[in-house]
């Protein structure tokens, strides 16, 4: 959900959060909450994302413990300032990039284990409605009357044959 120059994508973002049924909310050791941050919790509560785990990054680079707690502290006193349960969002700490580097090194990537694990317990698995009739979002239709044209799809679903004319 996040990129650099976020300011200029937040209706990518709105967007992509509104299909979520859970979200990992990012958080620098060596920053703590950031601006954006703010904004990010704000938007999952405003476009309905249930569930939240917080992943607190970089942990490695910062040596006191005190401050990774008031880290956690400010960050559940934000999300419950907007709507979510603080107390009960699952945090994880860890060093994103160790795990990468260090895929097979337990002290390294088992952050990413806990963070999966949190994930799978504090995010329930989504109830999907296959009974009934297949929808495809349409983000627009062109007109294009030349004669091998291709055309591209960037969704992903099983085969299925579609009449012209049914949308709606």
């Amino acid at each position: 959900m996040d990129c650099p120059g976020h300011a200029d994508y937040v209706k990518n973002m709105i967007t992509g959060a509104a299909q979520m049924d859970g979200a990992v909310l990012l958080i620098s050791a060596v920053d703590g909450p950031m601006p954006q941050t703010r904004e990010h919790v704000l938007l999952a509560r405003q476009v309905g994302v249930p569930h939240l785990v917080v992943f607190v990054n970089k942990v490695d680079l910062v040596s006191d413990p005190d401050l990774l707690e008031l880290i956690e502290l400010e960050t559940r006193e934000l999300l419950t300032r907007y709507g979510f349960d603080g107390d009960a969002v699952p945090f994880v700490r860890g060093n994103a990039k160790g795990a990468l580097d260090h895929p097979g090194d337990p002290a390294f990537a088992g952050c990413i284990d806990e963070l999966l694990a949190a994930l799978d317990a504090h995010v329930p698995a989504p109830v999907r409605e296959v009974d009934r009739p297949f929808l495809l979002a349409v983000e627009g239709v062109y007109s294009i009357e030349m004669e091998n044209t291709l055309l591209l799809n960037t969704n992903r679903f099983n085969s299925r044959e579609l009449a012209p004319g049914i949308m709606g």
